[in-house]
């Protein structure tokens, strides 16, 4: 009986798994990547028009040449909660594009940006800002903007926007645009006086009348990612 008891001990331990030899589980499969770079057209057409957001709409209406980067997840141009750089102020309030240039240039020299793009402004809706910009599998995201002009420091654009989805680069993609408060200056008009705001807030999605009708956030934009 006790041999019956204890060849029942080991069948148990046995079943339990001690002693086991196996090893830990094999790892997941890497998730697929692109193999090689991409080039794609970057498009921007306006929907910001009197007719679409009829409250102060101002003479003189345009928008600043576009300017972005492909970069990895260790940069971006702007994002909302976070105060703004001196170039993205500078970009929002005056529709330049320096000193946001260099601190592009910057992140290009650390390895976190691979290419700066960039366009002429904007000022007769039946056209569109052209660029070209370039990825690889380490840079497969891409920010964009430009200023909303005239404005304080209003602002439109994309960030983090990923051109790779499922292990190969889009053919194309299609993103609508809100507008943006950057942080830099108190202005609630677009023709306001200067008031520079110290210290800088948070970006913020534009919440104001001159943005959302009837409850509801109307787009300043039309962004376009083509493959080419």
């Amino acid at each position: 009986m006790r041999a019956l008891s204890a060849t029942l001990v080991v069948l148990s331990l046995t079943a339990c798994g001690k002693g086991s030899k196996s090893g830990p589980p094999a790892a997941p499969p890497a998730a697929p990547t692109p193999a090689a770079p991409a080039e794609y057209t970057v498009i921007i057409k306006s929907t910001w028009t009197k007719t679409t957001h009829p409250f102060e709409y101002p003479s003189g209406a345009h928008f600043s040449g576009m300017i972005g980067a492909s970069h990895n997840a260790k940069y971006s141009i702007f994002a909302v909660g976070r105060r703004p750089t001196p170039g993205l102020e500078h970009l929002s309030e005056e529709g330049k594009h320096s000193p946001l240039d260099t601190e592009i240039r910057t992140a290009i020299d650390q390895g976190n940006a691979l290419m700066l793009f960039e366009s002429g402004g904007l000022k007769n809706w039946k056209d569109s800002m052209v660029a070209t910009v370039r990825v690889d599998p380490a840079h497969s995201l891409v920010d964009v903007v430009n200023m909303v002009a005239p404005s304080p420091d209003w602002f439109t654009g994309a960030t983090n926007v990923n051109l790779e989805e499922n292990g190969a680069w889009v053919a194309r993609k299609t993103l609508t645009l809100p507008a943006y408060d950057s942080g830099g200056d108190d202005g609630k008009t677009y023709k306001a006086p200067d008031r520079d705001t110290n210290p800088k807030k948070p970006t913020t999605r534009a919440a104001n009348r001159h943005f959302v009708i009837h409850g509801r956030v109307k787009p300043v934009a039309i962004l376009i990612f083509v493959r080419k």
